[in-house]
């Protein structure tokens, strides 16, 4: 016998998960009230649960690990209808939020968010749904209630395969060329940029996969249909018509620096590694690469110049568990498959690196400036007179020497050449 067979039969109320509009209470006693409720219960509980989460997102805060803990002990629609009928406070509250939790429960209108989210070219996707990305989960009962989306592509398939780039707002212009150029370096790859839509590293992330011709989504702190910042609206519809927009907070609802913050938790989780461009010390982007840590996603940053302070918490990064990236390539060589390799750094190969090493060893000890003669060069070079002659004159048919009488000396080839193969520190 369920929970709700033995409430018909005590006449006491069943558990409170089968509706969310305040006048959803069941019959209490009869068999013909039973057996309605046994017909409507896969819908109901389905459709119900849905409707409960879109009403808790009104409701609960972002992140708020109470309100995940009575989801997942009570059932979205069960929380839903407890705080519209009001009663003792859930635990883990106290009265007085408990009192502002139903103040904003009596105003919320799941219905009609819904319709209006349609109306806008927006889904509403939860925890069980075909396109709910798993990794979410990760977050315990910090998990999103639900993700509003606008798009078409699926947002499960997009984050089997995605890496954030994230970083300051006020950004330089290194920091803005950086971020474009990772950002795709990954699209050409076949990645997802996820980023926040901000201004500085996460618009620059944005447009330089979208001018790629590649992937990306934004994951707002406020609703999906109003774009924030406002100077960014172009920008965040350009990435719904060709990628997606994602965010918590239901159609309409602004952002806080607060929700900031929380929304940060859901890029870290949904991307396979963090790549923080430029960041402060109180940087937000820091907070999202320390949810990736916590979460075991990879943690990249790009280095910057030791002596800007937009750098500083990501040489902080650094110094502990994340991972220095200069590339798309470095960035996919971490997250991506097994043999995904980026390739060997080498500086260019220059004509001198062809030659014999005999021979570079005599061109080495030649001067940059008047002649030597063989027995001198013999002498520096460590070998005898008679193989730095041979050498000399191999130098010599190659364009590297002239000879000046009994003394050998560098052409001008040979002088940009050896130059060009030393570093400058």
């Amino acid at each position: 016998m369920n929970g709700k067979e033995r409430a018909a039969g005590n006449g006491r109320p069943g558990r409170e998960d089968d509706g969310v509009d305040g006048n959803g209470g069941g019959s209490t006693g009869d068999g013909a009230g039973g057996v309605d409720r046994g017909e409507r219960a896969g819908d109901e509980t389905a459709e119900g649960e849905r409707l409960g989460r879109v009403f808790l997102t009104r409701v609960i805060e972002p992140g708020d690990e109470t309100g995940g803990r009575w989801v997942r002990e009570r059932g979205a629609a069960g929380v839903a209808r407890r705080l519209r009928e009001g009663g003792r406070p859930l635990p883990g509250v106290s009265g007085k939020r408990w009192a502002g939790l139903r103040a904003r429960a009596a105003r919320a209108d799941p219905r009609g968010d819904l319709a209006v989210a349609r109306a806008a070219g927006v889904r509403f996707v939860v925890p069980g749904d075909a396109e709910w990305p798993r990794q979410l989960d990760d977050l315990g009962d910090a998990r999103p209630l639900g993700l509003w989306v606008r798009g078409r592509p699926s947002l499960r398939m997009w984050a089997l395969r995605s890496v954030a780039v994230v970083g300051a707002r006020a950004c330089t212009e290194y920091g803005a060329h950086m971020a474009a150029v990772l950002a795709a370096g990954l699209a050409e790859r076949g990645w997802v940029v996820v980023s926040g839509g901000a201004y500085g590293v996460d618009g620059a992330a944005h447009r330089g996969a979208l001018g790629a011709g590649g992937a990306t989504a934004a994951v707002l702190a406020c609703g999906v249909d109003r774009p924030y910042p406002p100077g960014h609206t172009g920008l965040i519809t350009r990435i719904a018509e060709q990628g997606l927009v994602v965010g918590e907070l239901p159609p309409g609802d602004h952002p806080t620096p607060s929700r900031f913050v929380l929304r940060n938790r859901v890029i870290a989780a949904l991307t396979r590694g963090t790549v923080v461009v430029e960041a402060a010390l109180r940087s937000g982007s820091l907070v999202t690469a320390r949810a990736a840590q916590r979460l075991g996603r990879h943690t990249m940053g790009v280095p910057g110049p030791a002596t800007s302070g937009l750098s500083a918490g990501v040489h902080e990064l650094l110094r502990g568990d994340a991972v220095l990236v200069t590339d798309a390539a470095e960035v996919v060589e971490l997250v991506g498959d097994m043999g995904e390799l980026a390739p060997d750094r080498r500086g260019p190969v220059l004509p001198t690196d062809l030659l014999e090493p005999g021979a570079r060893q005599v061109l080495a000890w030649l001067p940059a400036r008047g002649t030597a003669v063989a027995a001198d060069v013999a002498r520096r070079a460590q070998t005898t007179e008679d193989d730095a002659v041979a050498r000399l004159y191999e130098l010599r048919a190659l364009g590297y020497v002239e000879r000046h009488g009994d003394g050998w000396k560098l052409t001008r080839q040979a002088i940009i050449s050896v130059r060009g193969g030393r570093s400058p520190c």
